[in-house]
């Protein structure tokens, strides 16, 4: 076969994506290489794009610290229970949505839309996760988001796509409703479930805003809430733990402490991707 001629569009396009790659790559390159980096390189901020002075002080320090990896523990527990919860209850809840007799089914979804640009608020919320006695504990991370509104619509419009002779089908079977639902539309929607399982799954490794309302226990904190106190308060150079790391430079530890934290995530989205795109797809074109 004849390779094709590159025209001038051709140059300039990959041009621009070649800029945007760096642009994009950069701060993350740079992170990584601060993290590496000796001390005294990084006060003379002479770091650019590699790592001068190789320095594993930092992640040593995060890895023997009781407070990071407690806090790395919590988010991962958080982030298993909540997406399971988040993925099963959305899954169920899309089904009936998505039937075409369904008694008030736009009643439904008009409310269930509204909750996208209106809700009730911190304090009400505040209030009503108290009164129930999950302030201080998982529940308070993972039930009051168990379902998000966008991710519903995104297992409905799937949902709505499968042939409804399957259903009929079914029916004329004998098969009653929750069969139908975990014996064949749940397995047929293994796309569309993992793209929202990874939305979930982002949302509660990123969140901190949730749990440093609900949370008082220093011990329960997820990983992005002790991120957050070293880059603001930058608690981690004043605790007693350092001994040997004095010389270590708070830039080092910040940059360690992010890229240990969203590892997870990078290793995780390349085998998502395809779904993850297909997701957003799905719910740009339906809803």
């Amino acid at each position: 076969m004849k390779k094709k001629k590159w025209t001038l569009f051709d140059y300039v396009n990959t041009l621009i994506m070649l800029l945007v790659l760096l642009i994009t790559l950069y701060p993350f390159i740079y992170v990584v290489s601060v993290s590496l980096s000796d001390s005294s390189y990084i006060l003379q901020n002479k770091i650019t794009f590699y790592p001068r002075g190789i320095n594993l002080k930092a992640y040593k320090m995060i890895f023997e610290s009781p407070k990071i990896p407690k806090a790395y523990l919590n988010t991962i527990i958080y982030t298993v229970v909540g997406t399971t919860i988040n993925v099963f209850l959305t899954a169920i809840t899309a089904y009936p949505l998505a039937k075409k007799d369904l008694v008030g089914k736009k009643i439904w979804m008009t409310m269930i839309i509204i909750t996208m640009f209106f809700s009730g608020g911190i304090i009400p919320s505040f209030i009503i996760v108290q009164r129930l006695g999950m302030i201080d504990t998982i529940w308070a991370i993972v039930i009051p988001n168990a379902i998000w509104t966008y991710e519903l619509i995104i297992t409905k419009s799937f949902y709505e796509s499968l042939p409804n002779s399957l259903y009929e089908s079914a029916v004329i079977d004998g098969a009653s409703e929750f069969r139908i639902l975990f014996q064949i539309f749940i397995p047929l929607s293994k796309a569309s479930l993992a793209s929202i399982t990874l939305f979930y799954v982002m949302g509660h490794w990123n969140s901190f805003f949730i749990p440093m309302i609900y949370l008082n226990d220093m011990k329960k904190y997820p990983l992005q809430i002790i991120l957050r106190d070293m880059l603001i308060f930058d608690t981690a150079r004043r605790s007693e733990s350092l001994g040997e790391y004095a010389a270590l430079t708070p830039e080092a530890l910040k940059n360690a402490t992010i890229v240990v934290s969203i590892l997870p995530i990078l290793a995780l989205y390349p085998f998502m991707q395809k779904y993850f795109v297909k997701g957003v797809m799905l719910g740009s074109i339906k809803g």
